[in-house]
Protein backbone atom coordinates (compact mmCIF):
# COMPACT_ATOMS: atom_id res chain seq x y z
CA UNK A 1 0.00 0.00 0.00
CA UNK A 2 1.23 3.30 -0.84
CA UNK A 3 2.12 5.66 2.14
CA UNK A 4 -0.04 8.58 1.68
CA UNK A 5 3.05 10.79 2.18
CA UNK A 6 4.09 9.00 -1.71
CA UNK A 7 0.41 8.86 -2.65
CA UNK A 8 0.62 13.12 -1.74
CA UNK A 9 3.92 13.62 -3.96
CA UNK A 10 2.10 12.41 -7.20
CA UNK A 11 -0.69 14.66 -6.95
CA UNK A 12 -3.50 12.00 -5.42
CA UNK A 13 -5.32 14.22 -3.01
CA UNK A 14 -5.10 17.72 -5.24
CA UNK A 15 -5.66 16.09 -8.63
CA UNK A 16 -9.34 16.75 -10.70
CA UNK A 17 -9.83 13.92 -12.76
CA UNK A 18 -13.01 12.98 -14.19
CA UNK A 19 -14.54 9.44 -12.99
CA UNK A 20 -14.37 7.79 -17.15
CA UNK A 21 -17.77 6.56 -17.45
CA UNK A 22 -17.08 7.54 -21.40
CA UNK A 23 -14.70 8.77 -23.33
CA UNK A 24 -14.51 11.64 -23.85
CA UNK A 25 -15.92 12.57 -20.76
CA UNK A 26 -19.40 14.35 -20.76
CA UNK A 27 -18.28 18.28 -20.73
CA UNK A 28 -16.35 17.21 -24.23
CA UNK A 29 -19.70 17.01 -26.05
CA UNK A 30 -20.88 19.86 -28.18
CA UNK A 31 -23.67 20.41 -30.63
CA UNK A 32 -22.58 19.20 -33.55
CA UNK A 33 -24.04 16.39 -33.24
CA UNK A 34 -27.90 16.03 -33.79
CA UNK A 35 -31.39 14.17 -34.01
CA UNK A 36 -30.09 13.35 -37.69
CA UNK A 37 -26.71 11.44 -36.42
CA UNK A 38 -28.73 9.63 -33.91
CA UNK A 39 -31.17 8.53 -36.39
CA UNK A 40 -28.23 7.74 -38.62
CA UNK A 41 -26.07 5.35 -35.86
CA UNK A 42 -29.74 3.70 -34.95
CA UNK A 43 -29.95 2.60 -38.19
CA UNK A 44 -26.15 1.01 -38.50
CA UNK A 45 -27.07 -1.64 -35.66
CA UNK A 46 -27.13 -4.84 -37.26
CA UNK A 47 -30.32 -6.78 -37.87
CA UNK A 48 -30.27 -9.55 -34.74
CA UNK A 49 -27.84 -7.39 -32.31
CA UNK A 50 -28.57 -7.15 -28.39
CA UNK A 51 -28.85 -3.28 -27.17
CA UNK A 52 -29.23 -1.84 -24.05
CA UNK A 53 -32.16 0.49 -22.54
CA UNK A 54 -31.74 3.08 -20.15
CA UNK A 55 -35.01 5.98 -19.20
CA UNK A 56 -34.42 8.39 -17.07
CA UNK A 57 -36.61 9.97 -14.61
CA UNK A 58 -35.34 13.13 -13.30
CA UNK A 59 -38.04 14.00 -10.49
CA UNK A 60 -37.68 13.98 -7.06
CA UNK A 61 -39.86 14.90 -3.84
CA UNK A 62 -36.89 16.18 -2.35
CA UNK A 63 -33.25 17.27 -3.27
CA UNK A 64 -30.92 15.21 -1.33
CA UNK A 65 -27.96 18.16 -0.81
CA UNK A 66 -25.22 15.79 -1.83
CA UNK A 67 -26.71 14.65 -5.04
CA UNK A 68 -25.20 15.53 -8.48
CA UNK A 69 -27.54 13.87 -10.64
CA UNK A 70 -29.65 15.92 -13.15
CA UNK A 71 -32.93 16.23 -11.01
CA UNK A 72 -35.94 18.26 -10.47
CA UNK A 73 -38.38 18.57 -7.25
CA UNK A 74 -42.13 18.62 -7.46
CA UNK A 75 -44.41 17.77 -5.25
CA UNK A 76 -47.29 17.23 -7.11
CA UNK A 77 -47.72 14.22 -10.04
CA UNK A 78 -48.77 16.39 -12.86
CA UNK A 79 -45.42 16.66 -14.61
CA UNK A 80 -44.18 13.23 -13.72
CA UNK A 81 -47.13 11.59 -16.13
CA UNK A 82 -46.53 14.31 -18.30
CA UNK A 83 -43.12 13.59 -18.57
CA UNK A 84 -43.85 9.94 -19.02
CA UNK A 85 -46.19 10.45 -21.68
CA UNK A 86 -42.63 11.96 -23.29
CA UNK A 87 -40.97 8.95 -22.80
CA UNK A 88 -43.59 6.74 -24.19
CA UNK A 89 -43.70 8.50 -27.13
CA UNK A 90 -40.09 8.31 -27.86
CA UNK A 91 -40.40 4.70 -27.38
CA UNK A 92 -42.85 4.60 -30.10
CA UNK A 93 -40.46 6.70 -32.41
CA UNK A 94 -37.48 4.70 -31.33
CA UNK A 95 -39.12 1.36 -32.53
CA UNK A 96 -39.79 2.90 -35.77
CA UNK A 97 -36.22 3.02 -36.49
CA UNK A 98 -34.82 -0.23 -35.04
CA UNK A 99 -34.09 -2.52 -37.62
CA UNK A 100 -35.34 -5.53 -37.22
CA UNK A 101 -34.99 -8.77 -34.92
CA UNK A 102 -33.07 -6.66 -32.08
CA UNK A 103 -33.31 -7.84 -28.24
CA UNK A 104 -32.41 -6.17 -25.09
CA UNK A 105 -30.26 -7.45 -23.10
CA UNK A 106 -30.48 -4.67 -20.01
CA UNK A 107 -33.23 -2.26 -18.95
CA UNK A 108 -32.04 0.82 -16.59
CA UNK A 109 -34.46 3.53 -15.15
CA UNK A 110 -32.52 5.83 -13.22
CA UNK A 111 -32.74 9.13 -12.22
CA UNK A 112 -33.71 11.10 -10.09
CA UNK A 113 -36.24 8.78 -8.29
CA UNK A 114 -37.49 6.10 -10.75
CA UNK A 115 -40.26 5.06 -7.64
CA UNK A 116 -42.07 8.58 -7.70
CA UNK A 117 -44.04 6.96 -10.51
CA UNK A 118 -47.18 5.67 -9.58
CA UNK A 119 -47.65 1.61 -9.84
CA UNK A 120 -50.20 2.93 -12.75
CA UNK A 121 -47.20 5.11 -14.24
CA UNK A 122 -44.97 2.22 -13.63
CA UNK A 123 -46.84 -0.14 -15.99
CA UNK A 124 -48.08 2.02 -18.71
CA UNK A 125 -43.84 2.72 -19.15
CA UNK A 126 -43.06 -0.55 -19.04
CA UNK A 127 -45.78 -2.02 -21.66
CA UNK A 128 -44.58 0.57 -23.86
CA UNK A 129 -40.96 -0.59 -22.94
CA UNK A 130 -41.71 -4.21 -24.19
CA UNK A 131 -43.57 -3.31 -27.34
CA UNK A 132 -40.17 -2.13 -28.17
CA UNK A 133 -38.39 -5.06 -28.85
CA UNK A 134 -37.89 -9.06 -27.03
CA UNK A 135 -35.76 -9.42 -23.90
CA UNK A 136 -32.61 -11.27 -24.54
CA UNK A 137 -31.46 -14.50 -22.97
CA UNK A 138 -30.35 -13.90 -19.66
CA UNK A 139 -31.36 -9.88 -19.75
CA UNK A 140 -31.91 -7.53 -16.51
CA UNK A 141 -34.11 -5.10 -15.73
CA UNK A 142 -32.95 -2.75 -13.16
CA UNK A 143 -34.49 -0.08 -11.35
CA UNK A 144 -33.10 2.62 -9.14
CA UNK A 145 -34.88 2.30 -5.66
CA UNK A 146 -35.29 5.31 -3.11
CA UNK A 147 -36.70 3.60 0.26
CA UNK A 148 -38.73 6.67 0.97
CA UNK A 149 -40.64 6.63 -2.38
CA UNK A 150 -41.64 3.02 -2.15
CA UNK A 151 -44.13 1.01 -1.12
CA UNK A 152 -45.89 -2.56 -1.15
CA UNK A 153 -48.27 -1.26 -4.89
CA UNK A 154 -45.04 -0.12 -5.99
CA UNK A 155 -43.29 -2.57 -5.25
CA UNK A 156 -45.87 -5.52 -7.10
CA UNK A 157 -46.03 -3.28 -9.95
CA UNK A 158 -42.47 -3.56 -10.71
CA UNK A 159 -42.58 -7.18 -9.66
CA UNK A 160 -45.08 -7.73 -12.68
CA UNK A 161 -42.81 -5.61 -15.03
CA UNK A 162 -40.07 -8.07 -14.31
CA UNK A 163 -37.55 -6.42 -12.59
CA UNK A 164 -34.31 -8.51 -11.89
CA UNK A 165 -32.45 -6.11 -10.13
CA UNK A 166 -33.15 -3.73 -7.71
CA UNK A 167 -30.62 -0.75 -6.65
CA UNK A 168 -30.50 1.34 -3.71
CA UNK A 169 -28.70 4.43 -2.95
CA UNK A 170 -27.90 4.10 0.57
CA UNK A 171 -24.79 6.45 1.50
CA UNK A 172 -25.14 6.12 5.20
CA UNK A 173 -26.90 5.55 8.21
CA UNK A 174 -25.31 8.35 10.83
CA UNK A 175 -28.07 10.24 11.91
CA UNK A 176 -25.90 13.69 12.06
CA UNK A 177 -24.19 13.10 8.39
CA UNK A 178 -27.72 12.16 6.86
CA UNK A 179 -29.19 15.73 8.60
CA UNK A 180 -25.76 17.35 7.07
CA UNK A 181 -26.89 16.58 3.59
CA UNK A 182 -30.37 16.80 3.56
CA UNK A 183 -31.69 13.63 3.71
CA UNK A 184 -33.47 11.05 6.22
CA UNK A 185 -32.90 7.25 5.88
CA UNK A 186 -33.24 4.79 8.38
CA UNK A 187 -31.30 1.37 8.98
CA UNK A 188 -34.79 -0.02 9.49
CA UNK A 189 -36.75 1.64 6.37
CA UNK A 190 -33.84 0.11 4.22
CA UNK A 191 -34.64 -3.36 5.73
CA UNK A 192 -38.34 -3.11 4.99
CA UNK A 193 -37.69 -2.40 1.59
CA UNK A 194 -35.10 -5.32 1.20
CA UNK A 195 -37.74 -7.86 2.47
CA UNK A 196 -40.43 -6.15 0.44
CA UNK A 197 -38.10 -7.21 -2.75
CA UNK A 198 -36.80 -10.26 -2.18
CA UNK A 199 -40.46 -11.48 -0.87
CA UNK A 200 -41.51 -10.37 -4.29
CA UNK A 201 -38.41 -12.70 -5.85
CA UNK A 202 -36.46 -9.63 -6.23
CA UNK A 203 -33.10 -11.11 -5.80
CA UNK A 204 -30.16 -9.55 -7.08
CA UNK A 205 -29.63 -6.19 -4.86
CA UNK A 206 -26.93 -3.28 -5.43
CA UNK A 207 -26.34 -0.94 -3.07
CA UNK A 208 -24.36 2.35 -2.91
CA UNK A 209 -22.39 4.10 0.23
CA UNK A 210 -20.88 7.21 0.19
CA UNK A 211 -17.61 8.59 1.47
CA UNK A 212 -15.93 11.77 2.14
CA UNK A 213 -19.42 12.75 3.90
CA UNK A 214 -19.97 16.17 6.11
CA UNK A 215 -18.80 15.16 9.93
CA UNK A 216 -17.96 11.35 8.54
CA UNK A 217 -15.44 9.47 10.63
CA UNK A 218 -13.97 5.85 10.70
CA UNK A 219 -16.25 4.82 13.33
CA UNK A 220 -19.66 5.85 11.50
CA UNK A 221 -18.33 4.15 7.86
CA UNK A 222 -17.60 1.02 9.38
CA UNK A 223 -20.92 0.92 11.03
CA UNK A 224 -22.63 2.26 8.23
CA UNK A 225 -21.05 -0.64 6.53
CA UNK A 226 -21.04 -3.76 8.74
CA UNK A 227 -25.21 -3.09 8.98
CA UNK A 228 -25.42 -2.36 5.09
CA UNK A 229 -23.99 -6.07 4.24
CA UNK A 230 -25.78 -7.71 6.79
CA UNK A 231 -28.60 -7.15 4.50
CA UNK A 232 -26.25 -9.54 1.66
CA UNK A 233 -26.24 -7.15 -0.85
CA UNK A 234 -25.05 -8.64 -3.67
CA UNK A 235 -22.84 -5.39 -4.94
CA UNK A 236 -21.85 -2.31 -3.30
CA UNK A 237 -20.32 0.73 -4.77
CA UNK A 238 -18.55 2.98 -2.95
CA UNK A 239 -18.33 6.48 -4.39
CA UNK A 240 -16.37 9.51 -3.18
CA UNK A 241 -18.70 12.87 -2.60
CA UNK A 242 -17.19 15.85 -4.47
CA UNK A 243 -17.77 18.92 -2.86
CA UNK A 244 -18.91 21.30 -5.81
CA UNK A 245 -20.97 24.39 -4.85
CA UNK A 246 -20.41 26.65 -7.43
CA UNK A 247 -21.66 24.14 -10.40
CA UNK A 248 -24.10 21.94 -7.88
CA UNK A 249 -25.73 24.46 -6.52
CA UNK A 250 -27.67 22.72 -3.86
CA UNK A 251 -24.21 21.95 -2.10
CA UNK A 252 -23.93 25.04 -1.02
CA UNK A 253 -26.38 23.68 1.85
CA UNK A 254 -23.36 21.76 3.08
CA UNK A 255 -20.80 23.50 4.69
CA UNK A 256 -17.18 22.97 3.52
CA UNK A 257 -15.62 22.67 7.06
CA UNK A 258 -17.72 19.29 7.84
CA UNK A 259 -15.91 17.73 4.87
CA UNK A 260 -12.92 15.06 5.59
CA UNK A 261 -9.61 16.23 4.37
CA UNK A 262 -8.37 14.38 1.53
CA UNK A 263 -6.19 12.21 3.34
CA UNK A 264 -9.04 11.66 5.77
CA UNK A 265 -11.47 10.61 2.49
CA UNK A 266 -8.67 7.77 1.68
CA UNK A 267 -8.49 6.23 4.95
CA UNK A 268 -12.33 6.24 5.08
CA UNK A 269 -12.36 4.06 1.48
CA UNK A 270 -9.85 2.22 2.91
CA UNK A 271 -11.72 1.43 6.39
CA UNK A 272 -15.00 0.31 4.47
CA UNK A 273 -13.16 -1.35 1.61
CA UNK A 274 -11.43 -3.71 4.35
CA UNK A 275 -14.75 -4.74 5.72
CA UNK A 276 -16.17 -5.49 2.33
CA UNK A 277 -13.01 -8.04 1.77
CA UNK A 278 -13.55 -9.04 5.38
CA UNK A 279 -16.84 -9.88 4.33
CA UNK A 280 -16.20 -12.40 1.35
CA UNK A 281 -17.15 -9.54 -1.62
CA UNK A 282 -14.36 -8.76 -4.23
CA UNK A 283 -13.05 -5.92 -5.63
CA UNK A 284 -14.46 -4.73 -8.97
CA UNK A 285 -12.33 -2.07 -10.51
CA UNK A 286 -11.62 1.26 -8.44
CA UNK A 287 -14.49 1.52 -6.31
CA UNK A 288 -17.06 -1.54 -6.62
CA UNK A 289 -17.01 -4.72 -4.34
CA UNK A 290 -19.35 -7.78 -5.51
CA UNK A 291 -20.03 -11.44 -4.19
CA UNK A 292 -17.99 -14.20 -5.91
CA UNK A 293 -20.13 -15.69 -8.72
CA UNK A 294 -21.61 -12.30 -9.64
CA UNK A 295 -21.78 -10.97 -12.95
CA UNK A 296 -19.46 -8.36 -12.21
CA UNK A 297 -16.79 -10.92 -11.08
CA UNK A 298 -17.51 -13.36 -13.86
CA UNK A 299 -16.58 -10.76 -16.17
CA UNK A 300 -13.51 -8.63 -14.73
CA UNK A 301 -11.85 -12.74 -15.21
CA UNK A 302 -13.09 -12.76 -18.76
CA UNK A 303 -10.08 -12.18 -21.21
CA UNK A 304 -12.48 -11.41 -24.45
CA UNK A 305 -12.93 -7.45 -23.77
CA UNK A 306 -16.08 -7.56 -25.75
CA UNK A 307 -17.53 -9.96 -22.85
CA UNK A 308 -15.54 -8.72 -20.38
CA UNK A 309 -16.46 -5.90 -17.82
CA UNK A 310 -17.23 -2.71 -19.01
CA UNK A 311 -17.46 0.85 -17.28
CA UNK A 312 -20.20 3.42 -18.29
CA UNK A 313 -22.66 5.82 -17.07
CA UNK A 314 -24.17 3.52 -14.78
CA UNK A 315 -21.10 2.11 -13.12
CA UNK A 316 -19.35 -1.20 -13.66
CA UNK A 317 -21.30 -3.54 -15.58
CA UNK A 318 -21.44 -7.00 -17.50
CA UNK A 319 -23.76 -6.04 -20.23
CA UNK A 320 -22.75 -7.59 -23.38
CA UNK A 321 -24.06 -4.91 -25.79
CA UNK A 322 -22.25 -2.50 -27.58
CA UNK A 323 -25.40 -0.12 -28.22
CA UNK A 324 -26.67 1.74 -25.18
CA UNK A 325 -29.86 3.96 -25.99
CA UNK A 326 -30.54 6.64 -23.74
CA UNK A 327 -34.55 7.66 -23.16
CA UNK A 328 -35.64 10.94 -21.45
CA UNK A 329 -34.18 14.25 -20.75
CA UNK A 330 -30.29 14.84 -20.75
CA UNK A 331 -30.33 11.06 -21.55
CA UNK A 332 -26.69 9.70 -23.08
CA UNK A 333 -26.49 6.96 -25.62
CA UNK A 334 -23.74 5.15 -26.54
CA UNK A 335 -22.88 3.93 -30.15
CA UNK A 336 -19.78 2.66 -32.06
CA UNK A 337 -19.96 5.55 -34.21
CA UNK A 338 -20.01 8.34 -30.77
CA UNK A 339 -22.17 9.43 -28.22
CA UNK A 340 -25.64 11.54 -28.23
CA UNK A 341 -27.56 13.22 -25.76
CA UNK A 342 -30.57 14.13 -25.09
CA UNK A 343 -31.73 17.92 -24.68
CA UNK A 344 -31.28 17.87 -20.50
CA UNK A 345 -34.25 20.15 -19.69
CA UNK A 346 -37.48 18.64 -19.76
CA UNK A 347 -39.14 21.28 -21.32
CA UNK A 348 -36.64 21.00 -24.34
CA UNK A 349 -36.81 17.52 -24.65
CA UNK A 350 -40.52 17.21 -24.52
CA UNK A 351 -40.80 20.11 -26.64
CA UNK A 352 -39.01 17.88 -29.65
CA UNK A 353 -40.65 14.70 -28.82
CA UNK A 354 -43.89 16.34 -28.98
CA UNK A 355 -43.16 18.01 -32.30
CA UNK A 356 -41.90 14.16 -33.59
CA UNK A 357 -38.57 14.15 -33.66
CA UNK A 358 -35.74 12.74 -31.45
CA UNK A 359 -34.54 15.16 -28.92
CA UNK A 360 -30.73 14.93 -29.23
CA UNK A 361 -28.74 18.05 -28.56
CA UNK A 362 -24.93 17.36 -28.46
CA UNK A 363 -22.83 14.42 -28.51
CA UNK A 364 -19.69 13.01 -29.91
CA UNK A 365 -17.99 11.54 -32.79
CA UNK A 366 -15.66 9.05 -32.20
CA UNK A 367 -12.60 9.87 -34.45
CA UNK A 368 -8.24 10.01 -34.46
CA UNK A 369 -6.88 8.10 -31.20
CA UNK A 370 -10.35 8.23 -29.15
CA UNK A 371 -11.38 4.57 -29.34
CA UNK A 372 -7.81 3.57 -28.73
CA UNK A 373 -7.53 5.72 -25.69
CA UNK A 374 -10.64 5.43 -24.50
CA UNK A 375 -10.08 1.43 -24.64
CA UNK A 376 -6.58 1.98 -22.31
CA UNK A 377 -9.04 4.08 -20.27
CA UNK A 378 -11.23 1.43 -19.68
CA UNK A 379 -9.45 -1.55 -19.29
CA UNK A 380 -6.56 0.16 -16.61
CA UNK A 381 -10.35 1.25 -14.53
CA UNK A 382 -11.78 -1.99 -14.60
CA UNK A 383 -8.92 -4.79 -14.25
CA UNK A 384 -5.87 -2.64 -13.77
CA UNK A 385 -4.19 -4.03 -16.84
CA UNK A 386 -3.83 -2.72 -20.60
CA UNK A 387 -3.97 -5.82 -22.38
CA UNK A 388 -1.90 -5.05 -26.34
CA UNK A 389 -3.19 -7.70 -27.90
CA UNK A 390 -6.87 -7.32 -26.97
CA UNK A 391 -7.06 -3.47 -27.60
CA UNK A 392 -4.95 -3.45 -30.99
CA UNK A 393 -8.12 -5.77 -31.96
CA UNK A 394 -10.25 -3.61 -31.44
CA UNK A 395 -7.95 -0.34 -32.93
CA UNK A 396 -6.02 -2.55 -35.68
CA UNK A 397 -3.44 -0.43 -37.14
CA UNK A 398 -2.75 1.69 -33.72
CA UNK A 399 0.06 -0.48 -32.48
CA UNK A 400 2.95 2.26 -32.71
CA UNK A 401 0.18 4.92 -30.71
CA UNK A 402 -0.28 2.26 -28.47
CA UNK A 403 3.41 1.80 -27.47
CA UNK A 404 4.26 5.21 -27.45
CA UNK A 405 1.34 5.84 -25.02
CA UNK A 406 2.11 3.26 -22.83
CA UNK A 407 5.57 4.10 -22.85
CA UNK A 408 5.01 7.39 -21.99
CA UNK A 409 2.86 6.65 -19.13
CA UNK A 410 5.20 4.39 -17.52
CA UNK A 411 7.56 7.10 -17.47
CA UNK A 412 6.01 9.35 -15.56
CA UNK A 413 4.54 6.65 -12.96
CA UNK A 414 7.40 4.61 -12.50
CA UNK A 415 7.12 1.26 -10.25
CA UNK A 416 3.34 2.21 -10.11
CA UNK A 417 2.46 1.47 -14.21
CA UNK A 418 4.64 -1.26 -15.07
CA UNK A 419 5.74 -2.00 -18.87
CA UNK A 420 5.57 -5.68 -19.95
CA UNK A 421 5.88 -7.12 -23.71
CA UNK A 422 1.52 -7.22 -23.37
CA UNK A 423 0.64 -3.92 -22.48
CA UNK A 424 1.09 -2.53 -18.58
CA UNK A 425 0.03 -3.54 -15.67
CA UNK A 426 -1.11 -1.14 -12.41
CA UNK A 427 1.00 -2.28 -9.51
CA UNK A 428 -1.61 -3.02 -6.22
CA UNK A 429 -0.19 -0.82 -3.91
CA UNK A 430 -0.88 2.23 -6.48
CA UNK A 431 -4.21 1.40 -7.57
CA UNK A 432 -5.54 4.33 -5.72
CA UNK A 433 -3.82 6.62 -8.20
CA UNK A 434 -5.99 4.34 -11.45
CA UNK A 435 -8.00 7.61 -12.34
CA UNK A 436 -5.06 9.75 -11.96
CA UNK A 437 -3.01 7.59 -14.38
CA UNK A 438 -6.11 7.36 -16.82
CA UNK A 439 -5.98 11.48 -17.17
CA UNK A 440 -2.80 10.94 -18.15
CA UNK A 441 -3.94 9.05 -21.45
CA UNK A 442 -6.74 11.72 -21.98
CA UNK A 443 -5.67 13.98 -24.50
CA UNK A 444 -8.71 16.60 -23.96
CA UNK A 445 -8.40 19.60 -21.65
CA UNK A 446 -9.40 19.09 -18.26
CA UNK A 447 -10.23 22.67 -18.25
CA UNK A 448 -13.01 22.51 -20.29
CA UNK A 449 -14.16 19.88 -17.67
CA UNK A 450 -15.80 22.26 -15.08
CA UNK A 451 -19.36 20.64 -15.44
CA UNK A 452 -21.02 17.94 -16.91
CA UNK A 453 -24.35 18.06 -19.03
CA UNK A 454 -24.78 14.03 -18.49
CA UNK A 455 -27.98 12.68 -16.31
CA UNK A 456 -24.96 12.43 -13.30
CA UNK A 457 -22.17 14.88 -13.41
CA UNK A 458 -18.54 13.32 -12.93
CA UNK A 459 -17.73 13.63 -9.59
CA UNK A 460 -14.02 14.14 -10.39
CA UNK A 461 -12.40 13.14 -6.42
CA UNK A 462 -9.53 10.70 -7.42
CA UNK A 463 -10.14 9.45 -3.65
Amino acid sequence: MCQKSQLAKLGLFDAKVPRYTSYPTGPHFGPQIGAAHFQSWLGLIPQGSQISLYVHIPFCRTLCWFCMCRTQGTRSDTPVSTYVAAVIQELALLKSHLPQDVSLSRLHWGGGTPTILSPELIRDLAEAQRGLAPLAPGAEFSVEIDPNEFDQARCDALVDAGLTRASIGVQGFDITTQQAIGRSLGFDRVTQVVEMLRAGGVRELNTDLLFGLPHQDLDQIRKSTRQLLSLSPNRVALYGYKHLPAMIRRQAMIPSETLPKPEDRLELFRAASAICLEEGYEEIGIDNFARPGDGLTLARDKSDLDQSLKRGFQGYSDDPAKVLIGLGASAISRFPQGYAQNAPSTARYMAAIDAGGFATARGHLLQGEDQLRGQIIEALLCRFTIPRDKILAQCPDMGPRFDALITQACTAFPKMLIQTSNGAFLAKPARAMARVIARHFDAYDLSENESSPSQTVDNRASV
